[in-house]
């Protein structure tokens, strides 16, 4: 077992808060029946903590505990797995052990395991003699242990029962399930989950009415729910504000759920729950016994998401989004690690042209993942997701100092180049980014004019008053700042005078159309004179035909980018591509 998962191990251990609690006549009652049926004189609940086995109950023993090293509970709590020592005399790990030299010589331990599947201690009994185990013995040794383990939760798992609405809680629910998995294996069934609202609309409302809001919604959903299930079916309260039933073979869920949608929403019966509130509810298909309980929950849970994300009522379940959702997870999980990995990571650039002289006068600098396992991962993949978390700032950290290490190794070799990076709308939200920006320009000791910083439309509206502070200070230190998908955002006048950019970059949806539509062109026309109207350069994107070129060209562009001119390239093949294409390695200045 690694450090941390025993850490977590004992962290499950520690948030029940059995250890050197007073003793309780519901787990006497279970170790005297361990004892009785194997005919031993000694059991106990041990559980198993940082350097000790302390007993929740005992039979047998006076003391309350015996050092964890060599003990055979401690074992039974880092496997989660049943141990079973005929002699541990005879045994060659603890023929040494505490319980040896106090004449122990039977153990037979079966595991005490949380839902989360942390292993608490054992369920255990011992004898002064060497012997064998039945089978029947040591499943009603497990049959106890469960026991055990239904009382820990009964006791220290908040219960069965939500305050609330009272209804069985998500605990209940789960052991329903794996308890219908037994009773009725293979059996085919329906969970519906109902999420009562959206978390902005509860955090609204509850802003506006107080806590006692939320909880008057959830005492009204429960009675509703109750009242449109038949009498013998179940109601569970799974979250905060989610409610789950499990449909019965043959019952006609469309309109049960039809019927459950119009309830909630409060457009029928006597429950008013209208009040700003958009209910979604989640089917998810499953076989008894084949699933786990907490697999289903998630599946009705991503089903209720689906429908949100898709703006309906009631959305199945779709293995295809779960596997999205899935592999999203994993990405963000991953990149933090690949930011510290070597190899993982790197840069590639693209050549941008002048379109007068035809040489290059920069490149955009692109990141690429080349994950372990999953191989390389599409930048518009996992970029959309590492920017809505806070992994945004040391990933264009990242950028920033590739980026302008290799500007440092060009402007050493004399090639006058630029390079830009992109930013996201996270980045102009941090109050220290200019000056973070400023501090690296120093100490790679590189010119500003040298670095271009590309931000969308819709990443400086985000928060427009931080993000054109942060703008402006970088257009004051000397910085670049370019507008990236130009065409696809805001595009206000208002806007654009107001930006201290010094580049437009027109979006390669408008210029992928450049020689097919006639509006195509007339838009980019008028892009492109209205933007040298207001002092910018102008940059054409996704720049794929020899058609395309020539009309940007014709309409007074200044550059160009795109995959007809130079696929983006490793960092060494671009230098070598400059030493290939000498009428391109002009560089800005020689280009004016």
């Amino acid at each position: 077992m690694s450090q941390a998962q025993e850490h977590a191990r004992l962290d499950a251990l520690h948030k029940l808060d059995l250890l050197d609690t007073p003793p309780s006549e519901a787990f006497d009652r279970i170790t005297r029946m361990a004892s009785q049926i194997f005919g031993l004189p000694i059991a106990a609940v041990s559980l198993t903590d940082h350097d000790r086995q302390w007993f929740k109950s005992r039979v047998g023993v006076d003391h309350w505990c015996i050092p964890r090293d060599k003990a055979p509970c401690a074992e039974v709590a880092e496997t989660t797995g049943t141990v079973l020592i005929p002699d541990l005399l005879a045994d060659d790990c603890y023929a040494g052990s505490h319980l040896a030299r106090q004449g122990v010589r039977f153990y037979a331990g079966a595991p005490l395991v949380t839902r989360d599947g942390f292993g608490l201690g054992a369920l255990c009994v011992l004898g002064t003699e060497p012997r064998r185990a039945s089978a029947t013995e040591m499943a009603a040794l497990h049959d106890l242990a469960q026991m055990v383990m239904n009382q820990i939760e009964l006791q220290h798992a908040f219960g069965r029962i939500d305050p609330l609405s009272g209804l069985p809680n998500r605990i209940q629910f789960l052991d329903d399930l794996e308890d219908l998995g037994r009773d009725r294996p293979g059996e085919k069934r329906l969970l519906v989950l109902v999420d009562l609202a959206r978390g902005d609309q509860l955090t609204a409302a509850v802003r506006a009415l107080g806590s006692s809001f939320l909880d008057q919604l959830v005492k009204d959903a429960g009675r509703a729910l109750r009242s449109s299930l038949a009498t013998d079916q179940k109601a569970y309260h799974v979250a905060a504000t989610q409610f789950a039933f499990v449909a019965r073979p043959g019952e006609d869920t469309a309109a049960r759920v039809a019927a459950l949608s119009k309830l909630m929403e409060g457009s029928g019966g006597e429950f008013d729950l209208r009040f700003g509130m958009t209910t979604a509810i989640g089917l998810a298909s499953f076989v008894a016994g084949a699933a786990a309980a907490h697999d289903v929950l998630r599946m009705g849970h991503n089903a209720a998401c689906d429908a949100r994300a898709q703006q309906v009522p009631v959305t199945s379940y779709s293995p295809w989004n779960d596997e999205a959702h899935q592999r999203r997870f994993r990405l963000l999980n991953d990149f933090g690690a690949a930011l510290g990995s070597p190899g993982q990571l790197k840069l590639v650039v693209q050549p941008r042209i002048d379109l007068r002289s035809g040489g290059c006068v920069g490149a955009e600098a692109l990141l690429r993942w080349t994950h372990p396992e999953l191989g390389n991962i599409p930048a518009s993949e996992f970029i959309a997701i590492v920017e809505q978390t806070s992994l945004v700032r040391p990933m264009t950290g990242w950028v920033l100092h590739a980026a302008l290490s290799r500007l440092q190794a060009w402007q050493s070799a004399g090639l006058d180049l630029d390079l830009s990076v992109n930013v996201s709308a996270a980045n102009l939200e941090e109050s220290d980014f200019a000056a973070q920006v400023q501090l690296l320009l120093l100490n790679y000791r590189i010119r500003p004019e040298r670095l271009e910083l590309e931000v969308t439309e819709s990443a400086v509206m985000a928060n427009a008053q931080r993000a054109l502070r942060q703008l402006e200070m970088l257009d004051g230190a000397g910085v670049r700042v370019a507008i990236d998908d130009f065409g696809t955002g805001y595009s206000s006048l208002a806007y654009l005078q107001r930006l201290p950019a010094k580049v437009v970059k027109i979006d390669r949806t408008f210029v992928r159309r450049l020689p097919e539509e006639e509006r195509a062109r007339t838009l980019v026309c008028s892009m492109v004179s209205l933007s040298h109207d207001l002092g910018y350069r102008v940059v054409a994107e996704g720049v794929e035909t020899a058609d395309a070129l020539q009309l940007l060209g014709a309409i007074g562009c200044d550059e160009a980018q795109g995959n007809y001119l130079a696929r983006p390239m490793e960092l060494d093949a671009f230098e070598r591509w400059l030493d290939a294409h000498p009428s391109a390695a002009t560089g800005r200045t020689a280009a004016a």
